[in-house]
């Protein structure tokens, strides 16, 4: 008999402890969760060879992507990294005292800041961001593409349905 992996064992306790309830989705949900943890460690590795965090990589990713001349505002950048405004600030000043960005004044709005690389940041996240996409490849790799381009339709799905207004969103 084939062994049950971790999260199958959960759900065999909960059928046993309580089999009034249908346990079936933590088969997907407790994988996702798993799968993301072990992603995330395996993503990780990548930015420590940097000397950066999962945080700094994406202020650094979304400053690059900005194209030429590599800056956006603070509140601009917590949109594109999907965090908090104070989160941003404390990342901002991490990448500015290791020289790997800038702020300055916004020219229209002399209230306002703005983020900008240094050639040391844009080199580094150019490297870092090319061993990134070579990591991703390879954990990729651990599907036969038809299994990743059917992950990636099913996932593309089910974010898009649980981020759109409606009944099943909610608590």
């Amino acid at each position: 008999m084939e062994e049950l992996d971790r999260v199958a064992r959960i759900q065999a306790d909960w059928r046993r402890e309580r089999p009034d309830l249908d346990v079936s989705p933590q088969g997907v949900i407790g994988r996702l969760h798993r799968l993301a943890d072990r992603l995330t460690e395996e993503l990780c590795l990548v930015y420590g060879r940097y000397g950066l965090g999962e945080g700094e990589f994406d202020v650094l990713c979304a400053l690059r992507r900005a194209g030429e001349p590599y800056e956006r505002a603070p509140g601009e950048l917590a949109a594109h990294t999907m965090v908090t405004t104070g989160a941003m600030t404390k990342r901002i000043d991490r990448l500015e005292r290791a020289g790997l960005v800038t702020r300055r004044r916004s020219a229209d709005d002399q209230r306002g800041r703005i983020v900008a690389l240094t050639r040391p940041g844009y080199d580094l996240i150019d490297r870092a961001f090319t061993e990134h996409i070579s990591n991703e490849h390879r954990l990729l790799d651990l599907l036969e593409p038809a299994e990743a381009e059917a992950l990636e339709t099913l996932l593309t799905t089910w974010l898009a349905r649980m981020e759109s207004p409606g009944p099943h969103t909610g608590a």
